[in-house]
């Protein structure tokens, strides 16, 4: 797998009320959780293009840079068997076709054919477009039955720092931008190996994704706005440092550690984070592999069919009303479905 291939918000017309009531609802549940932060070079590492991996001042941060020469990413110095994965993350701003950013868990390097995976992976656009992004879950090798959600985002992530986090237990995966809680996915029999269980690292990159990130490769990197910088801080990393050849001993030792993970805060989406959770997914999500009826006449066991959710959706599982995806191969490793954004509308 090579990990430089990894990977946008139009400000949608929001009524007055609805637009408040989102602010009211997501300001609630953002009250801050407790983490501690480490310093990136007790954490991580660089992964590739290490001339783009530039340290902050501090200590506590870093930037990822791309130009016309390479890509950059960083890894976790340690595996982990499940653990709360989180990042505050400032995005390329102006002309960013093409390119992807993603934040992600993975243990692709030692489970070539067999890996698990949990995605944050964010595609740039043309000037004056925003930003996208899209989660997705992989496990035992399961890259066929991907499991993508995309989505548009309440803010401009290219103007100021935003948390983005995974939490993967045995129980659940939850996704969160700052604290609102954006998809969770609850373990369960009928998944069988597909959801993520063995030692994974974290990585972070930035990278040139023409072929597919913008409009379905529509648009590309243009490297005279280069170099693309995001930038990371507030780093945490929580969870047991797992080997990943030894994983039942691993897991033995790892039993306090799960069960404290388990009782933070961030391990139970409340009833108020789940109302700011079905807000954001009424209001911002415009593409679930759940409602794709096409590629799956069955529903994936984990999907949780939402009454007032499915209405919104086609058989393609894209809105009614804007938004498209188009499948397309993916680069080695991996397999994505990459989105055409060419008719995507107003939600």
């Amino acid at each position: 797998m090579d990990h430089r291939l990894r990977c946008f918000v139009t400000i949608p017309k929001i009524p007055f009320l609805l637009l408040l009531s989102l602010i009211l609802v997501f300001s609630y549940v953002n009250a801050a959780f407790d983490l501690a932060t480490i310093p990136f070079n007790d954490g991580y590492s660089p992964l590739f293009g290490d001339s783009n991996v530039v340290r902050s001042e501090d200590g506590n941060g870093v930037q990822l840079r791309l130009d016309r020469y390479t890509g950059s990413g960083f890894i976790s110095s340690s595996m982990y068997q499940y653990g709360f994965f989180s990042a505050r993350i400032k995005l390329p701003s102006n002309y960013t076709a093409g390119i992807c950013v993603a934040f992600y868990t993975s243990n692709g390097d030692v489970f070539e054919k067999s890996h698990d995976e949990l995605d944050f992976e964010f595609l740039g656009n043309v000037a004056g477009k925003p930003w996208r992004f899209q989660t997705n879950l992989y496990g035992n090798g399961s890259t066929k039955r991907g499991r993508e959600e995309r989505y548009r985002l309440w803010f401009d992530p290219t103007k100021e720092f935003h948390r983005y986090s995974i939490l993967w237990t045995a129980k659940n995966v939850i996704f969160y931008i700052d604290e609102v809680p954006i998809r969770e996915v609850l373990r369960s029999e009928e998944m069988g190996g597909d959801y993520p269980s063995k030692p994974m690292s974290l990585y972070a990159t930035i990278w040139d994704a023409s072929n597919w990130a913008t409009s379905g490769g529509k648009y590309k990197v243009n490297y005279k706005y280069a170099p693309f910088v995001t930038e990371f801080k507030d780093l945490v990393l929580k969870g047991c440092s797992a080997d990943p050849i030894q994983e039942v001993s691993g897991t033995e030792s790892c039993s306090d550690q799960h069960a404290d993970l388990e009782a933070q805060d961030y391990a139970t989406v409340t009833p108020m984070r789940r109302l700011a959770m079905q807000r954001f997914r009424q209001r911002y999500m415009y593409y679930s592999y759940c409602y794709d009826t096409l590629r799956y006449p069955v529903p994936q066991p984990e999907c949780v069919i939402v009454p007032s959710e499915k209405q919104r959706f086609k058989e393609t599982g894209r809105l009614k009303f804007g938004g498209s995806h188009r499948r397309q191969s993916r680069r080695r490793g991996r397999t994505t479905t990459p989105v055409d954004d060419t008719d995507q509308g107003d939600m």
